[in-house]
């Protein structure tokens, strides 16, 4: 499935597997991107966090590294 990953302009498409989205980090990053954007947004799935933090959340997911769910707030200060 593809997504949008980044903010503005620095957006990148990257495609993950489907079942991420039954995965609990993945999850996490829906419900900010939800909290940034509102349940009603349209198109693709946009995560509005930097490339890098994503590919790390995404590391974590693919190495299943459950123990490390402190790192996925790509919104928080």
């Amino acid at each position: 499935m593809a997504i949008k990953v980044g903010q503005g302009e620095e957006q990148q498409r990257i495609t993950v597997p489907v079942n991420y989205l039954n995965h609990p980090l993945f999850i996490q990053l829906l419900k900010e991107a939800e909290e940034e954007y509102g349940f009603s947004h349209q198109g693709t799935i946009v995560i509005p966090c930097q490339v890098a933090e994503f590919k790390n959340v995404q590391h974590l997911i693919d190495t299943d590294q459950m123990s490390h769910h402190h790192l996925v707030g790509c919104f928080r200060a």
